[in-house]
């Protein structure tokens, strides 16, 4: 005989699932993770030769944004903008954090970790950091020296992360897994141009056990078009795509620890790069392969577009409001220096149930290392680039880390002695820019054509300007009225700021 539930059992069943979906919800997780100087070195974005086997897993689960940008090509400043949700130029972290080159946010700036501190969510930093001060950037569990062990080691960096997620507590989360991978290894040299030689098992490198290493030779690799096909490139890129491995293979062991721990279905995984590879005409710059970045976002709660590629263009200044909106968290009010911090950033969970054709993203760079002060201002819209070039009278400054690698140590020493570099551009094309540079993406991807004094062009450059002048002032940029100006903001002007020309146009 069939049995029936009566009334009372149905209600108290529904009421129980319904309280058991409440609590799933109140206790959702997010995963960060980032890599270190990463490009499109995967399957996913095309690189057929470069094993990404994890990675590729993620992006099953994901939705990829073919269109994913850095706020600003530059490692602490990069960190800083996806910490807060601000860009360099309006949370003041300039340039790089270490060293005599000191940069730091502002002491008021509100950062991810305490917003969510006030919210009773837990949170944990595993590897770099790479931001100060530690009283803006304070995570509850931070893990970041040394950094080779913390953000290299595959092997520690998972046993971090499985105490991470097994602690006896039962508050939300928030996981930032900062990789070094595959950043160059200047400092550490005798491991290999990208330290690809640490942990790899031969005489005097160490052992990472749970990396098994994957060699490429120079001939197998791809050969980008803004880098030149030499010999030199080629051994260059071979010894990237092998750091690339231990990062991939940690990304397994992490998306497995976090299976194992009972928080695949309920946690928000990001995954995303600082800046562009380092190599010229990517990293530091704001040109395409310097500011594109790899981008996937998977929510268990948005199964309907896993797998599946989004035109929607996205920034790292929407990790802060994307990750607050999946907490259901308002963003704080305050002020800095008398003007109201809001985000500019939004939301990319919409996108994760259909296209929201998002067409316009921007980024800023002053500052790398303290001795480049380059400051450029970008606005990306639909099919065109349009680069403010602020202090284009001097030679663009070049990153200690790509100064000395084997491919760019190549151009320099082929353009001194006179023979053909291989290259798409001159060294003096490279140092010496326009102010303005505009470029048509899709008619011209390697931004050969600047298109900022073709007449025929001058109304689309004045509404890019205008744009890009308007998101400055929005995000309260100190250097709106650079270089033909002054800013005028304190005392008698505070409520009614200006520019002021200083007439020094040549």
């Amino acid at each position: 005989m069939a049995y029936t539930l009566s009334s009372i059992e149905v209600f108290l069943l529904f009421s129980t699932l319904c309280v058991s979906i409440g609590n799933a919800a109140e206790k959702r997780n997010v995963l960060i993770i980032l890599a270190d100087d990463y490009g499109f070195e995967n399957q996913v974005y095309n690189n057929s030769v470069c094993k990404t086997p994890n990675i590729d897993k993620l992006a099953q689960q994901s939705v990829i944004f073919k269109y994913g940008y850095t706020a600003v090509s530059s490692c602490s400043p990069s960190r800083s903008s996806i910490l807060t949700g601000l860009p360099q130029h309006q949370n003041g972290h300039y340039g790089l954090a270490h060293g005599y080159h000191h940069f730091q946010a502002f002491d008021n700036v509100k950062s991810l970790p305490l917003i969510l501190k006030d919210h009773n969510i837990r949170t944990g930093l595993i590897g770099k950091k790479h931001v100060k001060p530690a009283t803006v950037f304070k995570f509850d569990y931070e893990k970041t020296q040394p950094l080779l062990q913390v953000a290299r080691n595959i092997t520690k960096m998972r046993e971090l992360v499985h105490k991470f997620l097994n602690v006896n507590d039962s508050r939300p989360f928030l996981l930032y897994i900062g990789f070094n991978d595959p950043h160059r290894c200047t400092a550490d040299a005798e491991r290999g141009a990208f330290c690809e030689m640490f942990g790899n098992g031969q005489p005097g490198k160490g052992i990472i056990k749970d990396w098994k290493p994957v060699y490429y030779k120079p001939e197998e690799v791809i050969v980008p078009f803004f880098i030149q096909d030499t010999p030199a490139a080629r051994e260059d890129i071979a010894k990237q795509y092998t750091t690339i491995s231990r990062m991939d293979q940690g990304i397994g062991l992490f998306m497995k620890e976090l299976e194992d721990a009972g928080f695949a279905d309920n946690t928000l995984v990001i995954f995303t790069s600082d800046n562009g590879i380092p190599f010229p005409n990517a990293k530091t710059t704001l040109y395409e392969k310097g500011m594109g970045e790899p981008f996937m976002v998977s929510s268990p709660l948005h199964r309907q577009r896993w797998g599946q590629e989004s035109n929607d263009m996205v920034s790292t200044l929407d990790i802060v409001p994307t990750v607050l909106d999946w907490y259901n968290i308002k963003y704080p009010s305050y002020k800095m220096f008398n003007i109201d911090v809001k985000l500019t950033g939004k939301s990319l969970l919409p996108s994760l149930q259909l296209e929201q054709g998002w067409d316009t993203v921007h980024a800023s760079h002053d500052f790398h290392e303290v001795t480049m002060a380059y400051p450029m201002r970008v606005i990306r819209h639909k099919n065109y680039r349009l680069i403010h070039n602020l202090n284009n009278r001097i030679p663009y400054p070049i990153a200690s880390d790509i100064a000395l690698s084997e491919t760019m140590q190549d151009i320099i020493n082929r353009t001194m002695a006179q023979q053909p570099t291989h290259w798409f551009k001159t060294l003096r094309q490279y140092y010496y820019r326009d102010e303005y540079e505009m470029f048509d993406i899709v008619k011209d991807p390697k931004e050969l054509n600047n298109l900022a004094k073709d007449p025929q062009q001058a109304t689309l450059f004045a509404e890019l300007k205008t744009k890009l002048s308007q998101w400055q002032w929005e995000t309260a940029d100190p250097w709106r009225c650079y270089p033909e100006g002054i800013l005028l903001d304190m005392g008698y002007f505070a409520s009614n700021q200006s520019c002021m020309s200083l007439a020094n146009e040549l």
